[in-house]
């Protein structure tokens, strides 16, 4: 049985973007040819236009599914914790270790943040929506000190995400990871109960 017009440009949509993510990670993203990725991909520039408008819509795309691929893998942190208070300190770390993978890196945290500008709302306050969660659970569990957790959440999500974007800035993995991290675990020792 032939695919489907849906399954066809699914099939399509999901070419481009592989090849997209592919060159990108290599190349960035001004160093990257829609001409050349397109044709590696078997596709024409036409397909790129009608799916995504622009090389830009492009970028998006690419970038929200590592994006989406980087909640799964948090996610699968806080299932895997024994507790509560390993979830939220696994995933925090795991993010900051996040930013020092080249792709992560060069698509999420330099590229898209230089052409596409800051993170949507929505994808913002779903992130802080799961950080207040975990941190009212942590203060429910009597963990962590009482405070309002959306604004403790705001606090430690922007910290973490000027982190990421430090530790982007490196280019290739230094200190800056492990430094990081070193001040995460201070930071978080901070909101322990006494």
């Amino acid at each position: 049985m032939p695919p489907t017009r849906a399954e066809m440009i699914e099939t399509t949509r999901a070419k481009l973007i592989a090849a997209a993510r592919r060159a990108f990670r290599q190349s960035g993203y001004a160093g990257t040819s829609m001409d050349d990725f397109t044709a590696q991909a078997g596709l024409t520039r036409g397909a790129l236009y009608h799916h995504f408008g622009d090389k830009k819509g492009l970028l998006a795309a690419v970038a929200g599914q590592i994006d989406g691929e980087m909640d799964v893998r948090l996610q699968a942190i806080s299932r895997q914790a024994p507790d509560t208070w390993s979830a939220f300190r696994g995933r925090c770390r795991a993010y900051l270790e996040m930013a020092g993978e080249p792709e992560i890196r060069r698509i999420v945290l330099q590229d898209a943040r230089a052409v596409l500008g800051p993170v949507p709302a929505a994808a913002q306050q779903q992130c802080l929506g799961s950080l207040s969660a975990l941190l009212q659970r942590l203060m429910d569990e009597g963990v962590v000190e009482p405070a309002e957790p959306l604004v403790l959440a705001r606090l430690i999500n922007g910290a973490l995400v000027d982190a990421a974007f430090w530790i982007a800035e490196e280019g290739e993995p230094g200190p800056r990871v492990a430094q990081a991290l070193e001040a995460l675990d201070l930071l978080l020792r901070g909101l322990l109960r006494r």
